[in-house]
């Protein structure tokens, strides 16, 4: 079993009315080539929130920060990245967490 080493929250507040776009951009990091796509990335939970649709929470855990470093340096991530800018009402807020236990399954 792989050790998920790394992880962080990010909590966006999309434009007004945006919040179905942030979650699609989300979504896109799941395909082939993209960042979510990678070996290294254990975790990819898009969730929002139950009260206020604008409001989107991505929670990723990754095998190593260097590794999550190394991936959302390149290409693909920088691109996803670059589009947030015209969907967000404001900046993202972010936890880095330090994962000691739990489970992750995937509908892959």
């Amino acid at each position: 079993m792989t050790t998920i080493g790394y992880g962080f929250s990010s909590t966006m507040r999309a434009k007004p009315g945006r919040g179905d776009d942030v979650v699609a951009l989300l979504l896109t990091g799941l395909n082939p080539g993209n960042p979510a796509s990678s070996e290294h990335c254990l975790v990819y939970l898009v969730s929002r929130s139950a009260t206020d649709a604008d409001v989107v929470n991505v929670v990723e855990g990754w095998t190593s920060e260097d590794d999550h470093h190394r991936v959302f340096a390149g290409e693909p991530a920088q691109a996803i990245v670059a589009q947030f800018g015209e969907l967000l009402a404001g900046d993202a807020e972010y936890t880095d967490l330090t994962p000691v236990g739990g489970k992750a399954v995937t509908s892959r």
